[in-house]
């Protein structure tokens, strides 16, 4: 059927086939025979003719006669390859043509041969099968060249992909780098800590304070380096550490760690759904001293009103007992035993006197102008002497006294040093069981600076007290029997003198309290 005709009638030609042969009633046989298939069919009586049909009609399909003037099928069915390579090509054959097939095969390619004469069923059936391999092959170079089209774009977005993959992991590495920066400029020790308490990661101030207890570098997972192993030299967690809180409530706490004489705030905040916390460690052990020192220096300074006015108030009843006492040991006939008493009255009033004196250079400090140079042994002398008579009330305890001899002088008040001793031989006293004992007052050089000590062989201080003695108003004695007053002036006048206190005690052995003053000019060695 033609073009048009099949155009007309409403009929879409499934295919264009394109018939090349030099006798004429084999075209309209072969033509006859393969208008059943719907096909658009063009016919040429040569090679030449078919070349000019091929390049304005483009067939699908080329059937070709083998023997044919001029151009033979052969050739011509080469020339179709190259032309329109797609195109199925199927040969007319005589039976003498066996050694052309094999040419043609070589070649042409030829899809089919089909030999003369022909079956009708088999040729519409050979057409057939070669415009459905026409169309798988258009099919195949459409599906490749999709294939081709969308490796191309694999390889670019894969390219892409790299490239955004490179630039996140440098971006990625810059940033942890960044933070292990941060982390590591930080003079705060600052660790990952697992649930076991192990340590994943650490910056610089971290492994600075664990030392030559880290071993090597701290692995990811794992790590048998255990945090209160490597900070504190614990086999065992540290007590009230705040990780297992942390990772139990989801919150970050706070806690002070005690260990090897130091003491640190610890805040441990937990990485939720890891099973790890950061913790932090900060040293608070010279903040807490300070502050310490701070609140013993608003106490004393608090004592010291205290003591001014109540100096004042003691000082005019103590100025009447001293001048009564003096214009009695005046009246003539005065029996030993009456002169002996006011000689005591006179005695113990200017030791008050003297106290009181002190308690008003301890409120305001002693200036340097009412200091002097004074002799430490001389000073102890006296103190022995004041207290001996406190002593005879008391005929079981014995106070020694064992001075060394030639010690330098030293500068500064006297009497308030007097005053430290007394007050330390007075607690030393207390202290003694009621069975009695020995009190020991001594004095010697160490080095740049002088002491004295008293020694005692009573009950001893239980330790959990020793921070506390020097504290204004803190006494663990009996009420009515102390004020907590004596060791807090004590430390102030000692404190005056550019001296410190030193205390040794065990429970049931006794105490022994050492006072260091400098020499003068010696100063600047002290440690």
């Amino acid at each position: 059927m033609p073009l048009e005709l099949a155009q007309t009638q409403g009929v879409v030609p499934r295919g264009r086939l394109l018939l090349v042969d030099d006798e004429e009633y084999i075209l309209k046989s072969i033509r006859r025979v393969l208008r059943r298939g719907d096909w658009q069919i063009e016919t040429a009586s040569d090679a030449e003719e078919g070349l000019k049909a091929l390049e304005r009609f483009t067939p699908e399909v080329v059937i070709s006669d083998f023997r044919m003037p001029g151009m033979n099928g052969v050739e011509f069915l080469s020339r179709v390859k190259a032309q329109v390579p797609r195109a199925q090509r199927i040969m007319l054959t005589g039976q003498a043509d066996q050694q052309a097939i094999e040419e043609a095969i070589n070649r042409s390619e030829i899809f089919r041969f089909i030999s003369k004469p022909w079956n009708d069923s088999h040729l519409v059936l050979t057409v057939k099968s070669a415009f459905e391999q026409y169309a798988l092959q258009a099919e195949n170079e459409r599906l490749l060249r999709v294939t081709q089209q969308q490796n191309e774009e694999l390889r670019r977005l894969n390219a892409e992909l790299e490239t955004r993959v490179a630039l996140r992991t440098h971006l990625l590495s810059q940033a942890k780098r960044e933070w292990e920066l941060s982390f590591d400029s930080m003079d705060t020790p600052l660790a990952v800590v697992r649930r076991d308490y192990g340590v994943r990661r650490a910056n610089k101030a971290y492994t600075v304070l664990a030392g030559e207890r880290l071993q090597g570098t701290l692995s990811e997972e794992g790590s048998d380096q255990l945090c209160h192993k490597l900070l504190f030299d614990r086999e065992t967690p540290c007590p009230g550490c705040p990780v297992p809180e942390a990772l139990e409530t989801g919150k970050g706490v706070r806690a002070e760690i005690s260990q090897r004489g130091r003491t640190y705030a610890m805040a441990a905040y937990p990485l939720t759904g890891e099973g790890r916390v950061v913790c932090t460690y900060r040293d608070i052990s010279d903040e807490r001293e300070m502050t310490r020192r701070l609140i013993e220096t608003e106490k004393m300074a608090a004592v010291g009103q205290l003591a001014g006015g109540v100096a004042h108030e003691i000082n005019n009843p103590l100025g009447g007992i001293l001048a009564f006492a003096q214009l009695m040991k005046r009246d003539e006939g005065r029996s030993a035993s009456d002169m002996e008493s006011l000689d005591l009255i006179e005695e113990s009033a200017l030791r008050c006197k003297r106290i009181v004196e002190s308690l008003l250079k301890f409120s305001r400090h002693s200036k340097t102008e009412d200091r002097r140079t004074f002799q430490l042994n001389k000073c102890a002398e006296d103190s022995a002497v004041l207290f001996g008579a406190q002593l005879k009330a008391y005929p079981k305890v014995r106070l020694e006294l064992r001075l060394t001899p030639e010690l330098p002088e030293l500068f500064g008040d006297p009497g308030q040093l007097s005053q430290v001793m007394l007050n330390l031989l007075q607690n030393g006293l207390h202290a003694l069981p009621s069975s009695g004992g020995v009190l020991t007052l001594e004095t010697g050089k160490d080095g740049d600076r002088c002491f004295f000590r008293v020694i005692d062989t009573g009950s001893g201080i239980d330790e959990r007290y020793v921070a506390r003695i020097f504290e204004p108003s803190f006494t663990t004695k009996p009420p009515g029997q102390g004020t907590g007053l004596g060791l807090a002036i004590a430390y102030r006048i000692v404190e005056d003198h550019g001296g410190i206190f030193k205390v040794d005690t065990h429970m049931g052995e006794g105490s022994r309290f050492t006072v260091y003053i400098p020499i003068p000019l010696q100063l600047e060695r002290l440690p």
